[in-house]
């Protein structure tokens, strides 16, 4: 029963932080987008 439960706090703790890294690739691309549109603002 014990390992029962350590396993799923595991795959718990493993979801939270899974959340957690792509939010921050979200981020990441949302930025990298937001420089491409500048760039290609200022070729026009």
């Amino acid at each position: 029963m014990n390992m029962l439960r350590l396993l799923g706090l595991l795959v718990c703790a493993l979801t939270l932080s899974a959340c957690n890294t792509m939010e921050g690739i979200g981020k990441d691309v949302k930025k990298a987008g937001e420089k491409i549109e500048i760039a290609a603002d200022k070729v026009k």
